[in-house]
């Protein structure tokens, strides 16, 4: 039987999200984020299920009234974090059957307490959510910090998946048990790329992304006096040598919150069935970036997420959101 990773733009079932509760880091700015929660949830409720992940379901009810769609369905999980991007099961297709992959979650290198959120895999499954197999392995790895052209190959990061703060192992160990574990056929590893402000240790979702098996996007400082620009230079040498075609999207404007910079990316976007939510930041760029991927994707609708929020906690719209499977691509 064959057994693959899919792509992102491959047919989804559903996308999974964790709606923020008091309890998150949302808590400073609750009411706000919740509105940019809405703008996604309603977004992509439009085109398929939308699983809301919630500490408690008659709250969450009452704060999603405005939105009716019968593609939203509340699922009460209790939650240290809202990035299930980085917790949310992996999905293989083998043959006509899709098996969910639990890996596990360290708060991204042990920086803050991912108890719960290592809890809610095996939760939704025991929750009958999943109706397919779960595998846990016990392997570091968030999902935020791989990508993949649906054909055998991983885009990734030495500083993430090397880094001593998750498996304490070499690159050939990790590069044989992801081949393995994945069915993948070629490991392309970048060691340059990051962003100010990110608590991934250089998640790939941030810096380089498949537009289809052919093309990698990435994203690239046109500024010589930003601090990104020797490092993103570098990034762009590496990739111009993977084989793949690439385009470049522009690093935002500086974008400031209590004086820090934040790790706004329009790497950051998500696939879904018939359309692509872009993360907007009110930002210069922003209708550059919207028209690329409109003549890129002709047969795709293309969607701004406003995610002058999200960005706040270091993330957007892809590092909120997990994609499950329905059928094999092939």
């Amino acid at each position: 039987m064959k057994c693959y990773l899919p792509a992102e733009w491959e047919a989804q079932e559903s996308v999974m999200l964790v709606f923020p509760h008091q309890k998150s880091d949302w808590r400073c700015c609750l009411k706000e984020i919740e509105d940019n929660y809405k703008e996604l949830i309603s977004a992509v409720s439009k085109y398929q299920k939308c699983l809301v992940l919630c500490s408690d379901i008659e709250k969450t009810k009452k704060r999603l009234s405005c939105l009716s769609s019968k593609n939203i369905e509340l699922i009460e999980v209790k939650t240290n974090d809202t990035w299930i991007r980085d917790y949310g099961a992996i999905d293989l297709i083998c043959g006509d059957e899709v098996i969910s992959v639990d890996f596990r979650f360290n708060g991204w290198g042990e920086k803050f307490d991912a108890t719960l959120d290592n809890m809610v895999n095996r939760t939704l499954y025991n929750k009958g959510v999943f109706t397919n197999r779960l595998l846990e392995e016990d392997f570091i790895l968030e999902g935020g910090s791989i990508d993949t052209n649906g054909r055998g190959v991983l885009l990734t990061t030495k500083k993430c998946l090397l880094n001593r703060n998750r498996n304490r192992a070499d690159k050939e160990y990790i590069e044989n048990y992801l081949k393995n574990r994945l069915y993948i056929d070629k490991i392309i590893w970048l060691e340059h790329g990051f962003l100010i402000g990110d608590d991934t240790d250089s998640h790939i979702d941030t810096l380089a992304r498949f537009l289809d098996e052919k093309t990698i996007a990435y994203v690239k400082c046109y500024d010589k006096k930003d601090e990104h620009y020797n490092e993103l230079q570098m990034m762009e040498s590496e990739l111009k040598k993977s084989g793949f075609d690439l385009v470049p999207l522009p690093l935002p404007h500086p974008i400031f919150y209590n004086n820090k910079r934040l790790p706004a990316t329009y790497l950051n976007f998500l696939f879904i069935n018939g359309a692509v939510l872009i993360p907007t930041y009110n930002n210069p760029y922003d209708k550059e970036v919207l028209d690329f991927f409109g003549n890129f994707y002709k047969d795709k609708d293309i969607i701004p997420i406003d995610s002058t929020i999200f960005i706040r906690e270091h993330g957007s719209i892809h590092c909120s959101t997990m994609q499950k499977y329905i059928k094999a691509y092939v």
